[in-house]
């Protein structure tokens, strides 16, 4: 029939333009040709509240959804029991309307009375974990701020990176200095003070000895430092 192909091309629109990622124009595009919330089709009904719970706006079809559920031309219909359960797990309990929820689970004798008993219990345990989150207070650790712990992450691992770095640094620099030949390098050290301190360079007589100490001392610098690491010694 005619209905129900406009309701075909309904939800093939419906689909495309949540593909195209344009969902916020989905409800108003269906009441352009139904013009009426209570006149859309079940199929379209379910439809947007899946859509909107799915990208995190409920609240788009709480008025919606409520102006079909109570319309006195649904009443009747086969999908009305389905529909309203969803309507409820979907858009009033997770925006925390649980009043209205068990008014419409009350009114709504097509449910049947064992469906309608469950479907209470259902809002009444939601009713009561949302009560039980007001009164208890939040954890100390659920109230860090979350950058607040990323950037004191990254902190600490900058520093333990830093720490190991200088870590092998000084186990290189350790391994160096056992390597030098320490004798060599106190020789070098006395005979240089014997030079400045107890010698006296404008006597003719220490001028020998001098130059018999620099000769020493540039054994043992070649000695100590390698021929890429040597610094340049000028007479």
């Amino acid at each position: 029939s005619f209905a129900e192909v406009k309701c075909s091309l309904c939800v093939v629109g419906i689909q495309a333009l949540a593909e195209m990622n344009r969902w916020r124009e989905v409800l108003s595009w269906v009441l352009q040709y139904y013009h009426e919330p209570e006149h859309l089709p079940p199929k379209v009904l379910e439809l947007c509240i899946l859509l909107y719970s799915r990208v995190g706006e409920p609240q788009v079809m709480l008025e919606v959804g409520s102006s079909w559920l109570r319309a006195q031309s649904n009443q009747r219909l086969p999908e009305l029991g389905p529909l309203l359960e969803l309507y409820l797990a979907q858009v009033l309990l997770p925006l925390g309307r649980s009043e209205g929820a068990e008014q419409l689970v009350r009114g709504c004798p097509a449910l049947g009375s064992r469906r309608q008993l469950q479907l209470l219990g259902t809002v009444l345990e939601s009713r009561s974990r949302g009560a039980r989150r007001q009164d208890t207070p939040p954890a100390a650790e659920e109230q860090q701020d979350p950058a607040a712990e990323t950037l004191l992450g990254v902190l600490s691992q900058k520093l333990l990176t830093m720490l190991t770095l200088l870590r092998r640094a000084l186990r290189s620099m350790s391994n160096h200095f056992y390597l030098l030949p320490y004798k060599k390098m106190l020789l070098a050290t006395f005979l240089l003070y014997l030079v400045v301190v107890r010698l006296d360079p404008a006597s003719p007589t220490s001028l020998p000895f001098i130059y018999k100490l620099v000769q020493l001392f540039r054994q043992a610098w070649a000695a100590v430092l390698s021929p890429i690491h040597r610094p340049p010694i000028r007479d």
